[in-house]
């Protein structure tokens, strides 16, 4: 059975993007607009791994991250964050907030199935 992977992005085309480098692997691709959407995928869907941007409207990615792992259902899910504003502190708190690790945009097309392998294997 595939792994699953939902890529919680506001902007098209970085969730496009990281779909299609990941696509080609094996794994089935979920993605969602929004940190609230991406809440309720992720209930529905338990994927495997979860992409988070951190701002994104509606509901930003370390609220939706703190939601999902204090829930019992979602809590064993492992999400990465993403981001292009690296402020100070966003690491920290992204950690902090249950994030496994954490990667800058624009991402890196030839590191993310390796990222994708070391956090959740073949």
């Amino acid at each position: 059975m595939s792994k699953k992977i939902l890529v919680v992005e506001d902007n098209d085309q970085n969730r496009l993007l990281m779909a299609d480098v990941l696509r080609p692997f094996g794994y089935e691709m979920l993605e969602a607009k929004d940190g609230e959407e991406g809440v309720r995928m992720a209930r529905e869907h338990k994927p495997d791994l979860i992409f988070m941007d951190l701002h994104m409207p509606v509901m930003d990615g370390l609220t939706a991250t703190r939601l999902l792992k204090s829930d019992p259902e979602t809590r064993h899910i492992k999400i990465v964050a993403v981001t292009s504003f690296a402020m100070k502190g966003d690491i920290e708190e992204a950690i902090e907030a249950g994030c496994a690790d954490y990667i800058a945009k624009p991402v890196n097309t030839r590191q993310l199935p390796e990222i994708v392998m070391k956090i959740i294997g073949e």
